[in-house]
């Protein structure tokens, strides 16, 4: 990792150019930039809603949680920033990256009350009342099975 601290700068528009060891930090737009940790100078964007990263502000340092993963870039860096310090995470599997898409996609459908967009499962579909109590649950509030 280039990048083992990010100096941050609490600005109100992410500038156009990003430099490269500083975490923009615009709470009135609620979200976050930095160029990738890795040193490929991609723009990393992390926005703060209930169901993406979480800031928090000790009154010296920013953390963000969950961690970044930077999956569709080239260089798949996977790091934490810790109380401005950047920690990596090490690396993901396309499996594990996939089940948190999943796992995403399920969280935001939940919280904002939509049907989430879901894969068709492998498996064949059972007729509505040979289902278990939580897969009619899930079929009644979705129109899944």
């Amino acid at each position: 990792m280039r990048h083992k601290r990010l100096e941050h700068r609490f600005v109100e528009h992410i500038p156009e150019r990003l430099q490269p060891g500083v975490l923009y930090v615009s709470m009135e737009y609620a979200t976050s930039a930095h160029t990738c940790c890795c040193g490929c100078g991609e723009e990393v964007v992390a926005p703060f809603t209930p169901t993406d990263w979480k800031m928090t502000f000790d009154g010296e340092t920013i953390s963000l949680r969950p961690s970044i993963g930077n999956w569709t870039l080239k260089c798949r860096s996977h790091y934490v920033i810790d109380r401005g310090k950047v920690k990596e995470a090490g690396p993901w599997s396309d499996e594990q990256v996939e089940a948190e898409r999943r796992r995403d996609r399920m969280s935001k459908a939940r919280f904002y009350g939509q049907s989430p967009n879901v894969e068709p499962q492998a498996e064949p579909a059972l007729p509505t009342n040979e289902l278990g109590f939580w897969r009619r649950l899930w079929t009644q509030i979705f129109g899944r099975k």
